[in-house]
């Protein structure tokens, strides 16, 4: 179901978008709850679009119904007329009513009826609350009602539908939940876990967002409801979650409370200027503090939602420059649960891996608890995998850099033979030197960086030293750097393809580096063609002369998405390949990879970096599943068909 796309990611995270009958929503965004009485709403919608940015809102179709002005005024104007606001508008349908006080006037047909007649964008299924602590035969009672009512919802509305998943805090039940919706839902709204987030039981609330994540349907947005406080944004992101619906900006704002991504302040303990927003450059909070009560909690339920909508600002940015990981150890520090939250997300990291990206452009350490990322687990084990397949004994080394004239530091005894297996520390554990420039190891910065201070003198000081140190002690011979290199080179390949494909493609490469760093930059053939570019995370991408090479070395379906009839010509042509043009995926593939791309008789029709996970491509009906990064018109392949041509007859 549903119509998102993936513009961007980070892991789980998304920077999406779908459409609604009032615009597109792009996420992750932020949904402030809005009392459908404009009476009881201290900031007014209109005002948070215009001042806050805000697109999107959600309000009780239930609240409506049951008050008879607001429900003439909705059946007349429709909800966006009853709310004065022009954007998108999601409707609850009254559940946590029902839970709150055990039953509702309306049943679950009648109220997506009525959420159809005042024209919501998103319409919520009547579900039933299920409570953390109910027990699995109750749990599953409830969720087989709320299934039932979210299929007869299905079949009586045309428009966008948001679906509970529920199950209370039994896996099984959540796994269950959370595919049925999937095949009913535009929109997968994580529910019943409201107590956990009150009660600050983030481990709990962690466990049922694991539970359900690898049954959510990758082609609808992810709502977890009531995750209103800004400190809880990151974490929730992490998990891939979409929308954050807010009430807690005014039911805080009502105790005196402000929000920050740091924390809770209650405005009443404030003395100096702590924010220095448009909105305390109009009033400070010290100042606010002292207004009349009603002035005080609206200001302060505007302040809170702005601290709000920039937190989600931060959310997006980190998932644009990969580094959402690093915000949600940061926005952790917040509270003691709040860590003990994402310790228990990295206790799940399966959870992570299918869309855990290759590489980012940094790992950057927060605190010792960054080395256990997915992303460092999976790599463990695949340093692990490959350690296996080279000969023993290991020999310890120092850390050292890679460029040629630094093997010096190499003891003369281990020179003899470049099939020695050398290993080096680091903050990850000991890694195959020839391996230590691949992410998370070659762009991480952390303490060690800046404790050593040996390690931060001047480049051209330290280029001198080992200049002098292999001028003094060892006479370092050309051959054996290029020893070094072809070895690098067979790692890579081995790394990436396995090592029956770098046995074979790897005798008949050579490997550049870089005269500035030393670090291999291209592989070529012996002719002088490039095959493959080495970027600064160590990987080696074909170009289309290299996936040429690769075809033949590779099993079918390895490393390959197969295209549909349909695409072939414009993924020949270069166009980017769409999620619903997408035959087959290697389901070993993960965003970032560079993959094969082929038609349905493997004939190449050039190499694309994935966008989507090979299980997202077949629930996706929109979006870019691999943008084509060469293919057989690039400006390289007529280059080198330029090169191999024979000159012309005199």
């Amino acid at each position: 179901m549903g119509n998102f796309e993936v513009l961007e990611r980070d892991g789980l995270a998304r920077l999406g978008r779908f459409d609604t009958p009032h615009g597109p929503i792009e996420t992750p965004a932020l949904l402030p709850v809005v009392h459908p009485d404009p009476e009881r709403q201290p900031v007014p919608p209109l005002e948070m679009r215009r001042r806050l940015g805000v697109r999107a809102v959600i309000t009780s179709s239930y609240i409506i119904w049951r008050t008879p002005p607001l429900r003439a005024v909705a059946e007349a104007e429709g909800v966006h007329g009853l709310l004065r606001f022009d954007g998108p508008v999601m409707t609850d349908s009254g559940a946590f009513q029902q839970h709150a006080y055990g039953s509702v006037e309306v049943g679950p047909e009648e109220i997506i009826a009525f959420q159809g007649r005042i024209g919501s964008d998103i319409a919520t299924v009547l579900d039933i609350f299920t409570e953390p602590e109910t027990p699995h035969d109750a749990a599953a009672e409830a969720l087989a009602s709320t299934l039932e009512r979210a299929r007869h919802a299905r079949s009586a509305r045309d428009g966008l539908l948001a679906v509970p998943v529920q199950g209370g805090a039994h896996a099984d039940l959540r796994a269950r939940s959370a595919a049925s919706a999937s095949a009913l839902g535009d929109v997968l709204a994580v529910g019943g876990v409201v107590p956990l987030m009150e009660q600050y039981r983030f481990p709990e609330l962690v466990r049922e967002i694991a539970a359900a994540r690898p049954f959510l349907g990758s082609g609808s947005a992810v709502h977890l409801f009531g995750t209103g406080h800004p400190m809880t944004f990151a974490l929730a992101a992490l998990f891939g979650v979409d929308l954050f619906d807010s009430s807690a900006y005014h039911k805080f704002a009502r105790r005196g409370s402000l929000l920050f991504p740091e924390g809770t302040v209650p405005i009443d303990d404030l003395r100096d200027a702590v924010c220095h927003c448009f909105l305390c450059g109009e009033m400070p909070l010290t100042e606010v503090a002292r207004r009349p009560a009603e002035e005080r909690e609206r200001r302060i339920a505007f302040h809170n939602l702005l601290a709000s909508v920039e937190e989600v600002g931060r959310v997006r940015r980190a998932i644009r420059e990969g580094t959402l990981w690093e915000l949600a150890e940061r926005r952790a520090t917040a509270h003691p649960a709040m860590r003990a939250g994402l310790e228990e997300a990295r206790r799940h990291p399966e959870v992570f891996w299918p869309t855990e990206p290759e590489s980012r452009r940094a790992f950057r350490e927060t605190g010792p608890d960054s080395r256990e990322r997915p992303v460092v687990v999976r790599f463990r084990a695949r340093v692990r995998e490959y350690a296996a397949r080279r000969a023993g004994p290991w020999r310890p080394l120092s850390r050292i850099p890679l460029r040629p004239e630094y093997l010096a530091r190499v003891p003369a005894s281990d020179r003899s033979g470049v099939e020695i297996a050398w290993e080096t520390p680091t903050p990850l554990g000991p890694v195959p030197l020839e391996l230590t420039e691949l992410y998370p190891i070659g762009p991480y910065l952390g303490i060690e960086e800046f404790s050593n201070p040996p390690r931060h003198r001047p480049p051209s000081a330290i280029a001198e030293d080992a200049a002098r140190e292999l001028a003094d002690n060892f006479d370092l011979a050309r051959d054996w750097a290029d020893d070094w290199t072809r070895r690098q080179v067979r790692s890579l390949l081995d790394w990436q393809y396995g090592p029956e494909v770098a046995a074979g493609m790897a005798p008949s490469l050579v490997g550049e580096r870089s005269r500035r760093t030393g670090r291999l930059r291209t592989l070529e053939d012996r002719a002088g063609t490039v095959l493959f570019h080495v970027g600064t995370d160590s990987v080696a991408r074909p170009n289309y002369r290299g996936a040429e090479r690769l075809v033949g070395h590779l099993e079918a379906t390895r490393h390959r998405l197969v295209v549909a009839d349909d695409a072939v010509p414009f993924v020949r042509g270069g166009r980017s390949l769409f999620a619903r043009f997408v035959v087959h995926a290697d389901p070993s593939l993960v965003p970032g990879m560079s993959a094969l791309l082929v038609d349905r008789s493997d004939a190449l029709l050039g190499v694309g970096r994935l966008v989507l996970a090979p299980h997202e491509m077949a629930q996706m009906s929109r979006g870019v599943a691999a943008r084509v990064t060469a293919h057989a018109g690039s400006p390289e392949t007529a280059e080198a068909d330029e090169t191999a041509r024979p000159p012309a007859d005199p």
